[in-house]
């Protein structure tokens, strides 16, 4: 009896011990797929580690690019604004003399009429002169004299209204801003900038004249930071007469001639009244759908160096969007041209 219980005994723990080394066999199978599983992840948190690491390394150094050109703008922004000063000033001190000028011409244009009347009834009541006053006459060229006389001074009448006319646009154009904004008259300011960008839009030895159109709406003041604003009109012009003139690139004179530049300004009130609408246009070569769609980043731009920095379609939008809560958007159409239009609350 004791022997079969004995070999019962060893038959269970047989059975037992093989159960036992299964279950070791399982453990150890799962130790392996644990320490798999372990040495997966630990590749997998390296790589995420590295990758992190490469991140904050390109972030510090584009936190370094952004912090110089953080510093640039501010040292731009200095100059600028020290730059206006002066050119306010000296259009201030420009601005006086002409004006004397321009008010003492008027009267002198009236004594030579009125001298020249008296020279005419002069030879008329005594046609037979001296002979000594027939040389002078001849010499003098007193009917040359009586013909250009009074062109010459509306020449100079026009060209110190020409004067005024500049110094006021750059009077208004290099205004400064106070911490609060101003009421504006939006048209003066275009006009303003039209003025000192009158020199691009002038015909050249490669094509004509830039035509502008004007369309202006009636709208009243705005109140704004009137500084900013000519600055957005100054760089949205002045982009547009660089697409122009990328435009003109392997076109003959009379090509563009026959196609000429075209520049559009139009303002409008918005229907509801609550906005007004400014929009610059020109049919140059128009840009792509990826120019397009960074066309406002930092530092973006197409032009070669030295020629752009990329910097002016991203301050504008700043300018209007974070100063004046309006909006600025682009349409455009590859080699048809762009048109920029700005949204200001009134």
């Amino acid at each position: 009896m004791e022997i079969i219980d004995c070999e019962k005994e060893i038959k269970e723990l047989k059975k037992a011990n093989r159960i036992l080394q299964k279950q070791l066999q399982r453990s150890e199978a799962d130790r392996e797929k644990l320490e798999e599983t372990n040495q997966k992840k630990e590749y997998l948190l390296r790589a995420v580690i590295d990758e992190l690491k490469e991140s904050q390394s390109k972030l510090e150094q584009r936190s370094d690019e952004l912090e110089k050109t953080l510093i640039n703008l501010e040292l731009m922004q200095d100059k600028m604004s020290a730059l206006g000063s002066v050119v306010a000033d000296v259009a201030h001190e420009i601005h006086n003399p002409i004006g004397f000028i321009a008010c003492n011409l008027t009267p002198a244009q009236e004594y030579i009429h009125e001298l020249l009347s008296l020279v005419d009834l002069y030879q008329q009541s005594y046609p037979e002169a001296s002979q000594k006053i027939q040389e002078k006459i001849k010499v003098i060229d007193l009917e040359y004299i009586h013909d250009d006389l009074p062109k010459l001074i509306s020449s100079m009448k026009e060209g110190t209204d020409r004067i005024s006319n500049i110094s006021s646009s750059l009077r208004i154009f290099s205004r400064g801003d106070t911490e609060k904004k101003v009421l504006f008259n939006v048209h003066e300011g275009i006009n303003s900038t039209l003025v000192i960008l009158k020199h691009r839009l002038k015909a050249n030895k490669t094509r004509p004249a830039i035509q502008m159109i004007k369309d202006y709406g009636e709208f009243p003041l705005i109140e704004c930071f009137s500084g900013q604003l000519n600055q957005v009109f100054m760089n949205l012009l002045a982009n547009a007469i660089d697409a122009l003139e990328e435009s003109n690139v392997e076109r003959s004179y009379i090509e563009i001639q026959a196609n000429p530049n075209q520049l559009l300004i139009q303002t409008k009130l918005s229907e509801d009244k609550n906005y007004i609408l400014i929009r610059i246009k020109d049919n140059g070569g128009g840009m792509s759908a990826d120019v397009k769609a960074k066309i406002f980043d930092h530092l973006f731009t197409t032009k070669s160096v030295g020629q752009g920095t990329g910097l002016g379609l991203s301050i504008a939008r700043q300018i209007i969007v974070n100063k004046h809560g309006g909006t600025l958007e682009v349409n455009s159409v590859l080699g048809q041209g762009s048109e920029f239009i700005i949204k200001l609350p009134i």
